[in-house]
């Protein structure tokens, strides 16, 4: 099984011992730049990574602070966050995933152009990628990873809609097969699904929950967008407010239509103004369990997302 939630690195250590200090200092002659690198080893540390969104009471979005504005636990234990940075730059790997079944014929062309519009805002030539997948009775990639805006555009508008709804089933295969990498990729990178549906799966293999373990394990922020126009949130919209939930996404419930293209632009805000905190776990056990993280502003006037846990790596 692949295990991609540590961010893992490699520190050269000189000596024999965990983040032992050099203490030949630079007087000892003997000491050259040739025996130095010899005499040091390599220590593999396991970070968790987490990507959080902060929001004030207004939900703008807070980007001023710092590490020690954060406190972070894992299964309710206080942890050390050993790095932080606030993650405007990362690149990104972007995932569309456009419902094209039989119940959103009628909104499909607004959809498709909020999402073209939206990946001319968000992707950056040379540095970041986005595929698409559409789904109806099978989720499709109708577009594998580029950076070629018509590539993705062209991929969106040749979608049309018919059959049933397998959101589960595409959610599944799009973390396996496209967002799923160990080890984890250098620089680290930003790993994102929005998803444009009514939520209503009547058709896949897997359940939600199995969806929603595969998002957790190739750690992958999610953003939905309900199509459902009823005025009140269904079984679907709850549906996709879990999705974006527990993985530190947003959940957006346009009013008509037209109202896409603000949504698509909140989310390309929004993915320029994340954090980045980063721990070493105190549970050292590789038991392959699923492991409980709570971000806590200390400004209790602040509200954080991220997600919600990981699974530990197994023996």
């Amino acid at each position: 099984m692949k295990k991609p939630l540590f961010f893992l690195l490699l520190f050269c250590v000189p000596g024999a011992g965990l983040f032992a200090q050099d203490t030949a200092g630079g007087s000892n002659s003997n000491n050259s730049q040739s025996s130095n690198d010899q005499n040091r080893i390599k220590v593999r540390v396991e970070l968790v990574n987490v990507l959080t969104t902060v929001t004030d009471k207004k939900n703008r979005l807070v980007t001023d602070l710092t590490k020690d504005d954060f406190r972070i636990f894992e299964d309710g234990k206080p942890q050390d966050i050993r790095f932080f940075s606030r993650e405007t730059d990362l690149p990104l790997r972007i995932g569309i995933l456009v419902d094209a079944s039989n119940s959103i014929r009628a909104r499909l062309h607004f959809e498709q152009e909020a999402a073209i519009d939206f990946l001319n805002i968000a992707v950056r030539p040379g540095k970041d990628l986005a595929f698409v997948v559409a789904f109806d009775v099978e989720p499709q990639l109708v577009q594998d990873y580029t950076d070629d805006i018509e590539k993705l555009s062209n991929a969106i508008q040749g979608l049309q809609a018919g059959g049933v709804t397998s959101l589960f089933d595409a959610v599944f295969f799009s973390c396996k097969e496209k967002m799923l990498f160990f080890p984890p990729p250098e620089p680290y990178l930003r790993r994102v699904m929005i998803i444009i549906s009514d939520g209503q799966d009547n058709q896949s293999v897997h359940t939600r929950e199995e969806a929603l373990a595969m998002v957790q394990r190739a750690e992958v922020t999610v953003f939905t967008i309900s199509t459902n126009r009823t005025g009140s949130e269904g079984r679907g919209d709850k549906v996709l407010r879990r999705l974006a939930e527990v993985t530190g996404g947003h959940a957006f419930f346009p009013f008509e239509a037209g109202d896409l293209a603000a949504n698509f632009q909140d989310i390309a805000r929004e993915l320029r103004s994340q954090y980045s905190l980063a721990y070493v776990s105190t549970n050292a056990a590789h038991d392959g369990t699923f492991r409980s993280i709570t971000i806590q502003p200390v400004d209790k006037n602040l509200r954080v997302r991220a997600r919600n846990g990981y699974f530990a790596l197994s023996q």
